[in-house]
């Protein structure tokens, strides 16, 4: 078990030793880190899922990632005088949250395959309570809210949701969410689906029109999440997996490809020429990345042809051990994702990235969506 929050991993670790599985486990992961790691993932963005029987050959992903609303369009944001969609605001809320469905899906799957035997309350109930009751703030929430607090006490009901009395809350502070506890009761009682079915789905398109989202309960109604074939790629002795597009786990799979070519095991792992070759490899997936990886809806993505032994070779021999190539306009982000890990006693294993938004790389238009806890 592997978390970013000590809380979050005790959950997980209170249902498999209570006899659940990995899924099941996950669950209870991923709702609790979207309550207690408020700053880096929610309920109001998007998880990809990598689920494994306990044989790599059995690995499926689920992809909990939301569309577009379908009243954006990039013609849309042009005709408003922007060349990009805007990093805050009720513009930015743009897609539909896919993270709670992701988790409906993962259920699903643990009942049917796994015979799960746990309940969908059960595995919400520590992410409940410590809404609920409250948490001790860490000092990573603590720190990102005084970087960032007085820039976004001005976005609609934030200061009185992460800043009560109008002030940064210290490390330590004991801090609850009605709100939120508020939806993942309903969540608890109702299932997944309520989160875009009825009542609560209501309300949430009401709050987003209210801040300018163009998102619409219809929107909500649509969403599925999908079950896609990983992207695979040989790494030392074994292989590595990720997610295929729209993710961007092609590039990791090309960095770790091409490490794999100018020799992971030469050197100091800490050393110059490791760091150097790993820059530089960086560099140029990201360059591919950025040329090639789209959203699968709206263009082809040759998945193969960036994996293709051949093609990486040639890339291997692009990397000169002391030379540096410029830097590729990648725009790098400030991150707001998680990732936890779980396996279970039967060495079935689960591996999810949870995010506040989620880009689609290339898509039409771009996504983002932002917390709607």
């Amino acid at each position: 078990m592997s978390a970013p929050h000590a809380l979050a991993a005790e959950a997980g670790a209170a249902i498999l030793r209570s006899g659940g599985n990995a899924i099941e486990a996950g669950i209870a992961v991923a709702s609790t880190l979207s309550v207690v790691y408020p700053h880096m993932n929610g309920l109001g963005g998007d998880g990809f899922w990598l689920i494994s029987d306990g044989d790599a050959h059995t690995v499926r992903g689920l992809a909990a990632a939301g569309p577009s609303g379908r009243h954006y369009s990039a013609a849309l944001f042009h005709e408003r005088g922007l060349r990009e969609i805007p990093f805050r605001g009720g513009l930015s809320a743009l897609t539909v949250p896919g993270a709670v469905g992701g988790w409906g899906a993962a259920f699903g799957f643990s009942k049917d395959r796994w015979r799960g035997c746990k309940s969908w309350s059960d595995l919400l109930e520590s992410a409940y309570c410590y809404a609920a009751t409250g948490f001790r703030l860490s000092p990573n929430q603590s720190h990102t809210l005084t970087r960032f607090g007085n820039e976004l006490r001005q976005q609609p009901g934030f200061a009185a949701q992460y800043m009560p009395g109008g002030e940064i809350m210290p490390t330590g502070r004991l801090w609850s969410q009605r709100a939120l506890a508020q939806t993942l009761g309903t969540l608890a009682e109702n299932g997944a689906e309520a989160f875009y079915h009825g009542p609560l789905a209501w309300q949430m398109a009401k709050g987003l029109k209210a801040a300018g989202s163009l998102l619409t309960e219809a929107d909500l109604r649509a969403f599925e999440p999908r079950w896609v074939e990983p992207v695979r790629t040989a790494f030392g002795i074994g292989e590595a997996i990720n997610m295929p597009p729209p993710t961007q786990g092609v590039a990791s799979l090309m960095i770790l490809a091409l490490l794999n070519r100018v020799g992971l095991n030469s050197g100091d792992h800490l050393g110059a020429e490791l760091i150097h070759n790993t820059v530089e490899i960086t560099k140029l997936a990201f360059k591919y990345r950025d040329q090639l990886i789209a959203d699968p809806d709206f263009g082809d993505v040759d998945i193969a042809s960036l994996l293709n032994p051949d093609f990486l070779d040639d890339c291997a021999r692009e990397i000169h051990p002391l030379m540096a190539m410029p830097l590729p306009p990648i725009g790098l982000a400030k991150g707001d994702t998680v990732w936890f890990g779980v396996v279970d006693g039967q060495g079935r294993m689960v591996s999810v990235i949870q995010s506040l938004k989620f880009r689609h790389a290339a898509s039409s238009p771009a996504s983002m969506c932002g917390d709607m806890a």
